[in-house]
């Protein structure tokens, strides 16, 4: 598999979270959402993670999950999947994501029968046909080097009539290309919707909690690299997704039932 600079970048800044959070303080690695008008309620001890928790509840609820099996692809370090699976009661979860670290740390971490992490491609994916009701991709497809390959596994492993619930970021010179990929893989698009403000809101309200953790986790020499990566203001990526250079969209994608 051959990947871009960007690509690599993105995954040497992952292997160095998962190294340095020894105490398991970086359970989300996306950018968050907020919508005064979409508040999720919370148990105390989640509140320090309630802007990366709002990106997942904005696609979670938007279909029904309760007994149902999902899987969550470019999974992380674990916490968008678990707080699916203690909010929304799905009857199987199953993560995956290509690095062996996250998913070693997922395994460890997050204890439940239902519940299982294993390493894979996103591209090329050891899980069976037709045996998801509702896949789930938050902020990732953006690293992958063929996004028709990932759409075409999507739609193989979705039963009929299942969900693909997705949502990421492109370049605005981008975002043309990856809404005719969208177009072009035989799933219904159900729900578009542009959500950049909500997540420079999101950015602007977790600024400070990012910035400690920075301190905390990094050292001096690599912290202007981890404050952009982590999207705090005043960054380049925080500046890029205020401005629409980088467009965000969230989408709810269906299989129809004879596909």
């Amino acid at each position: 598999m051959k990947f871009s600079l960007r690509e690599k970048m993105f995954q040497a800044w992952y292997w160095y979270v998962n190294k340095a959070d020894k105490n398991a303080e970086v359970l989300f690695m996306n950018y968050g959402f907020h919508n005064p008008d979409e508040k999720v309620e919370l148990a105390e001890n989640n509140e320090v993670n309630r802007y990366s928790i709002q990106l997942y509840d904005h696609l979670a609820s938007a279909v029904e999950l309760q007994g149902k099996d999902i899987i969550e692809i470019g999974c992380g370090r674990g916490g968008g999947l678990w707080h699916i699976v203690n909010a929304y009661k799905p009857k199987s979860a199953k993560g995956v994501d290509l690095d062996r670290i996250a998913v070693r740390f997922c395994n460890e971490h997050y204890a439940h029968d239902n519940v299982s992490f294993a390493m894979g491609d996103a591209q090329n994916l050891e899980i069976d046909d037709l045996s998801a009701d509702v896949i789930i991709n938050v902020e990732s497809s953006h690293r992958y080097p063929d996004m028709d390959a990932f759409l075409r596994e999507v739609k193989r492993i979705l039963k009929p009539g299942g969900y693909f619930l997705y949502t990421d970021f492109r370049f605005d010179h981008e975002m043309d290309e990856m809404k005719k990929q969208l177009a072009a893989s035989g799933l219904v698009i159900e729900k578009e919707r542009l959500i950049n403000d909500e997540v420079v809101a999101a950015l602007t309200l977790d600024d400070s909690r990012k910035r400690q953790l920075v301190r905390r986790l990094v050292p001096g020499f690599l912290r202007g690299v981890a404050l952009n990566f982590a999207g705090v203001v005043g960054s380049q990526t925080f500046n890029q997704i205020e401005t629409r250079k980088y467009v965000y969209y969230s989408y709810i994608l269906k299989k129809e039932e004879k596909s």
